[in-house]
C-alpha cells in the first residue's frame, strides 16, 4: 500500500471535464445528485463545515480514507479504500477545487488513472440565509473505468448509491 500511495503524485486525471461539477455536469456520464437537511442555523452550518474539513462524509461502512488528515486544498491527492464482497480497491482522486463562500463550503475531487470509476464528485454544505436550513449536497458524474466495474455495472451503481446514503447519514451524525 505504501508504494501505491507514494506513486500517486505522478497520476493524471482520468477524464477531460475537470471541474465539471462546478456547473452543469457533462454528457456521457451517469449523474448522481443527493441532498439531506442537516439542521438549522449558523451553529449547524459551522459544524457542517467542520465535518467536511474532517472528512466525516467518508465514515461509511466498507469505506476508509487512507489519510483522513489530508488538507482540503486544490491539487491534494486522496486515496479511498473500499471493500465489498471480500474484495477491495484503492481509488485515487485529486482535489480539483474548493468552495469557501459565506453560505457554501466544500470541494470536488476527480478520479485519477488508478481509480475503478471515471469522473468527479463534489461534497458541499450550504446554508439558506432566509430559512436557516443547512444542507449537505453530493453531486457526481461517473462511468466505469475498470473492466470488472463495467462487467458488474449494476453492482457498481448499487455501491455508489450505498455510499451516498451512508455519506448523508455520516454527515447527519456529525452535525447533530
Amino acid at each position: 500500500m505504501d508504494s501505491f500511495l507514494r506513486d500517486r503524485g505522478t497520476d493524471v486525471f482520468s477524464y477531460a471535464e475537470i471541474g465539471g461539477t462546478a456547473g452543469t455536469p457533462p454528457a456521457g456520464y451517469k449523474i448522481d445528485h443527493n441532498r439531506i437537511l442537516l439542521g438549522q442555523g449558523e451553529q449547524a452550518f459551522e459544524r457542517a463545515k467542520l465535518a467536511i474539513r474532517s472528512w466525516k462524509m467518508f465514515e461509511v461502512p466498507g469505506v476508509r480514507l487512507i489519510h483522513p488528515d489530508t488538507p482540503i486544498e486544490p491539487g491534494r491527492d486522496v486515496v479511498v479504500f473500499a471493500s465489498h464482497l471480500g474484495f477491495y480497491s484503492l481509488n485515487s482522486c485529486r482535489i480539483v477545487y474548493v468552495i469557501d463562500e459565506s453560505d457554501r463550503y466544500g470541494f470536488a475531487y476527480g478520479t485519477l488513472t488508478e481509480h475503478v470509476e471515471i469522473g468527479e464528485e463534489r461534497f458541499a454544505v450550504e446554508i439558506d440565509r432566509e430559512s436557516g436550513e443547512v444542507w449537505y449536497d453530493i453531486l457526481a458524474f461517473s462511468r466505469p473505468g475498470h473492466t470488472l466495474v463495467k462487467l458488474g455495472y449494476p453492482y457498481g451503481r448499487y455501491l455508489q448509491k450505498r455510499f451516498a446514503v451512508g455519506s448523508k447519514a455520516a454527515m447527519l451524525r456529525a452535525v447533530r
